[in-house]
């Protein structure tokens, strides 16, 4: 995270599809990380499509979390927006179609950084966050450990 937000709580959007299996399980970890390291921190989720807008996430994200220890519950699909670039100091993206589609939105002048999640695991650059949505209820487990990892990594970062 930039060294002008250091003086500030960090900012963080993640990013996949349709804002109700990966991204929403990636916010419920780095409210929990977060808030275990004791850590401020502004947290959100968005997707890069439109048909889950206002919709709760995926029972099996639901599930999933809970059984992690976080509920992610009152979370609403939500779209990415121009005004997410200069909210946020990072937006992590779950693979890179999500990356593709949220640099093609990014304004010139945006703020953020925009990299895909796994980039903020050392040796995981460049690999995308499983995708449970169309598999067994188990790939949601794998889906948690990729975007748990996301979170130790941004925790780390936060306490430099």
């Amino acid at each position: 995270m930039r060294n002008d937000r250091q003086k500030r709580p960090p900012a963080i959007l993640f990013l996949c599809l349709g804002n109700i299996c990966r991204s929403p399980l990636a916010e419920g970890a780095a409210r929990a990380a977060f808030r275990r390291a004791g850590i401020d921190a502004t947290i959100d989720s968005a997707g890069t499509g439109d048909w889950h807008v206002g919709h709760a996430p995926d029972r099996r994200a639901q599930a999933e979390a809970r059984r992690r220890g976080a509920d992610i519950s009152d979370l609403r699909a939500r779209l990415l927006v121009r005004d997410d670039f200069y909210r946020f100091d990072l937006i992590l993206a779950a693979d890179g179609t999500n990356l593709a589609d949220a640099l093609a939105l990014r304004p010139a002048d945006a703020t953020a950084e925009v990299t895909l999640m796994l980039d903020m695991v050392p040796g995981r650059a460049g690999e995308s966050v499983a995708d449970p949505y169309y598999g067994a209820d188990e790939g949601f487990a794998v889906t948690w450990d990729d975007v748990d990892a996301v979170a130790a990594a941004l925790v780390a970062a936060a306490r430099g």
